[in-house]
């Protein structure tokens, strides 16, 4: 039986919240918590009552990220069982860089531009960490409250990949930025992310439930159809500003990474900075 690792909640009329219940693996992110959150918003998107939609999460931290605990066969794996299709890929289960590029494609790159394109308003609610894959989370919502002690951070240059799936990098805090965010892998403050127009809002831990949910209300008061299409203005704004398109090209590079890494080490990231993959003997190109 598929274990269920979030929650869906009606905590105010015309708000829906959904929250990642895995704290005890640091809301670390695999197939089936994609794929139920992807249920959730589908959930609350097809609920008339909704005009407001919070992700938010259990526990001290946001989330880790992605679970490398998986292997790359076991998320292809699980990622070929799943149905409906977001995407239009399939060859989930293909050998060598065809079963991988698809599986991220349809379990990152489209679900984040799905959940980014949901014509209701979105809310995320940050608190500790948000690392790698969890800022693709927290990017596609349409607004960002963080707690004080949240940091945010992007490493997976340290294991030779050019960046998350979704690389709203440079829209969320400019090139130059983007650049030593990436290039340090530093993980930056909420007043950091607020100063750089990344997050909305800095709060007191204790009070990010309540502030979101007021936020939400808020926004529910609105008329339902003027909401949808100031989103979709805005969205559009960006798309034609090349976002869409950046975002897609460099989902390729961050393969070309995958790519380089298989070959040098048999695994799709560099294992020399993750301690636990460490000992995994580097193998010579060519």
């Amino acid at each position: 039986m598929t274990e269920t690792l979030i929650r869906y909640e009606d905590p105010a009329p015309g708000v829906a919240r959904i929250v990642m219940a895995r704290a005890d693996k640091m809301n670390a992110i695999n197939p089936t918590m994609i794929f139920q959150i992807d249920a959730a918003f589908g959930r609350a998107l097809a609920d008339d009552s909704v005009k407001v939609i919070i992700l938010a999460a259990d526990g001290k931290h946001f989330s880790a990220g992605h679970d490398i605990a998986e292997t790359v066969e076991m998320y292809q794996a699980d990622m070929q069982e799943r149905s409906p299709r977001i995407s239009g890929w399939s060859g989930f289960n293909e050998p060598g860089t065809h079963g991988w590029y698809t599986s991220e494609k349809e379990g990152y790159l489209e679900t984040a531009r799905r959940w980014r394109n949901i014509s209701k308003p979105t809310i995320c609610a940050v608190q500790g960490k948000c690392i790698a894959g969890a800022l693709i989370f927290a990017w596609v919502c349409d607004i960002i409250i963080a707690s004080k002690d949240a940091l945010f951070s992007d490493p997976v240059v340290n294991f030779g990949v050019s960046g998350v799936e979704w690389f709203g990098h440079p829209w969320e805090m400019g090139a130059r930025k983007a650049k030593e965010f990436l290039f340090t892998a530093d993980a930056w403050t909420a007043d950091e992310a607020h100063r750089l127009g990344m997050v909305n809002h800095v709060v007191e831990r204790d009070a990010l439930p309540d502030f979101a949910l007021d936020m939400a209300r808020k926004i529910a008061l609105k008329p339902s159809f003027a909401l949808k299409l100031a989103k979709e203005a805005v969205n559009k704004t960006l798309d034609i500003q090349g976002q869409a398109n950046a975002i897609d090209a460099a989902f390729s590079l961050h393969h070309l990474c995958h790519t380089q890494n298989f070959r040098l080490f048999g695994w799709g990231m560099d294992p020399t900075n993750v301690p636990k993959l460490a000992t995994v003997p580097k193998q010579p190109e060519g």
